[in-house]
């Protein structure tokens, strides 16, 4: 069933779950319900993706393997305002009170009807006031190319350039936030990139001969010795 109203603003959310069919169930319904969705496995994927996206809710699985979500949670209220909604298998009272305690704003009970879960999230936006956030680019000239941030497309001109799903990934990441280091390790997280950092090597290479006037020589998109890569727009 259908919540009763879409989200007014492009709304991200983070969904932190290791349960791969819920997270990928939670991710289908709430991008249908029109917001904008991202996922994470575990308290480190997550932290990889707030590193690069702003998000303006979380939705956070209690149990975890390795730092579970009470804890995620307490370390991101020393830093973070962003709203939390917990989800857990345990529903005392008990349970509930640790997880408010922890940070969260909300908290439910598993299972849970998708409705009720909207319905939940729309009820925290409501009364958390908007962030005075910096703006966030929408397009970065690279020379010859530009790269839309909303619709994810490369363009020559008005030739769309195509791009490989890791290689959208790899550009989506360095061109949010222009300027900023990121690591090999971050970059596997955050794009989903199988096989470590030789792989990220690998594809950060294929995209430089998209992006770059001379891949051997690289204007934009640079490596910097020792930490990873960034990205340097016009």
């Amino acid at each position: 069933m259908m919540a009763d109203a879409a989200p007014e603003v492009d709304v991200h959310v983070l969904v932190v779950d290791d349960d791969t069919r819920l997270r990928d169930l939670l991710k289908g319904y709430l991008t249908q319900e029109g917001f904008r969705v991202t996922t994470a496995r575990d308290a480190l994927d997550a932290r990889a993706r707030m590193a690069a996206f702003a998000f303006d809710l979380l939705v956070l699985d209690v149990m975890m393997p390795g730092e579970s979500g009470l804890d995620l949670a307490r370390s991101l209220r020393r830093e973070s305002g962003v709203p939390i909604l917990m989800l857990t298998a345990m529903g005392d009272a008990e349970s509930r009170i640790e997880g408010l305690e922890a940070g969260a704003d909300d908290y439910l009970p598993k299972p849970f009807e998708p409705r009720e879960l909207v319905l939940r999230i729309q009820s925290i936006l409501r009364r958390t006031p908007a962030p005075d956030l910096p703006a966030r680019p929408s397009m970065v000239r690279l020379g010859g190319v530009r790269f839309d941030l909303n619709r994810e497309l490369l363009l020559a001109g008005e030739a769309p350039v195509r791009l490989t799903t890791t290689e959208t990934a790899l550009l989506r990441a360095l061109a949010g936030e222009p300027g900023r280091i990121m690591s090999r390790e971050e970059l596997t997280h955050l794009c989903d990139i199988e096989g470590g950092d030789r792989t990220v090597d690998v594809q950060v290479n294929r995209l430089r001969r998209k992006i770059e006037p001379d891949p051997r020589l690289p204007q934009y998109l640079q490596t910097v010795r020792g930490r990873g890569y960034v990205l340097r727009p016009d």
